[in-house]
């Protein structure tokens, strides 16, 4: 039998595909939400999208440690990690909540690509050379093109896109640490930790589904949340967390891709151009941030703690 680890090439070929499934993933869990807003507000898809994505991930983790969920959950932990496991969880909250706020008024793409800022402003702040400030300034030409259109873009939902992306960069930063210490356990208890935040919005909210509305609810969270979580922990066992916070890079494009094809969204030729620079620069700075170490931190907000990962390495956030 062929093993992946065996075949550079499939290796590398797999891990690629794992990345780009987890950005669609992402982004068309995105757009199906925004399908619900007429139904249930965007407060209210993400605190259920949440609550179903965080019973899915305990399933997972019991599943991954061949435990009872209990033993798994409630093994003791050191304080520092319970400090990482809340903030974490706070961190894909308020990450979500302003991120699915920002999709109901701004273009798919310009949403993912205000979001996509996060992880790479990291990256940006470790840059220590004239030449790794390349990927920044094109980033930010690409920001100036996104929100100055001639007025096309709301500005309301570019501070939202913002605030997404410091939430993104908060939690990156907790990803990673918590991801030296703990497994997919205690992300999936920061998981909880996000859902229980949010549960007074989906309490709030509980009667403004439809049945249908419910199933698809259903699908965000396994989906969204569930899956993109799978395909970011395996791509980081195949490539290193180096290649998939490149390749998160796509998160943006891929948006707006999906957006213009399945939300009718309309993008100018300075919107689109704007998306491209921003994640062609975001690429560029998380290369030229990270080629001076093999523990490279930043990442986008989604993935798992790697479990047998290399020592060192940061680990990718699960659950925009």
């Amino acid at each position: 039998m062929l093993s992946l680890r065996s075949s550079v090439p499939l290796t590398v070929l797999s891990g690629v595909l794992l990345v780009v499934a987890s950005c669609a993933a992402v982004q068309g869990s995105a757009a199906l939400a925004s399908t619900l807003f007429d139904v249930v507000s965007p407060a209210g898809v993400v605190a259920w999208r949440q609550l179903f994505g965080a019973a899915t991930l305990l399933i997972i983790a019991a599943i991954a440690r061949r435990l009872g969920a209990a033993g798994a959950l409630l093994r003791r932990r050191p304080r520092g990690e319970w400090g990482l496991i809340l903030a974490l969880g706070a961190a894909m909250a308020a990450m979500n909540l302003s991120y699915y706020v920002a999709v109901r008024v701004l273009p798919l793409g310009v949403a993912a690509t205000m979001m996509f800022l996060g992880p790479f402003a990291l990256a940006a702040l470790a840059s220590r050379r004239g030449r790794q400030l390349i990927g920044p300034l094109l980033a930010l030409l690409g920001v100036v093109l996104i929100s100055r259109p001639g007025g096309a873009v709301d500005v309301a939902g570019l501070l939202l896109g913002a605030l997404a992306a410091v939430a993104l960069a908060v939690y990156t930063i907790c990803s990673g640490r918590l991801g030296d210490r703990g497994g997919v356990d205690s992300l999936a208890l920061a998981s909880v930790v996000s859902a229980l935040l949010l549960s007074p919005i989906a309490a709030s909210h509980a009667a403004e589904p439809t049945p249908a509305a419910w199933a698809v609810l259903v699908v965000l969270g396994v989906v969204g949340i569930s899956a993109t979580f799978l395909c970011d922990f395996l791509a980081l066992r195949l490539l290193g967390a180096r290649a998939v916070a490149t390749l998160f890079a796509l998160d943006p494009v891929i948006g707006a891709i999906i957006g213009v094809i399945f939300l009718a969204d309309a993008l100018s030729l300075g919107v689109g151009a704007g998306i491209l620079a921003v994640a062609g620069g975001g690429a560029l700075t998380m290369l030229t941030a990270t080629s001076r170490s093999r523990a490279p931190r930043p990442e986008t907000d989604r993935g798992a703690g790697a479990e047998g990962a290399e020592p060192n390495e940061g680990v990718s956030g699960s659950g925009r």
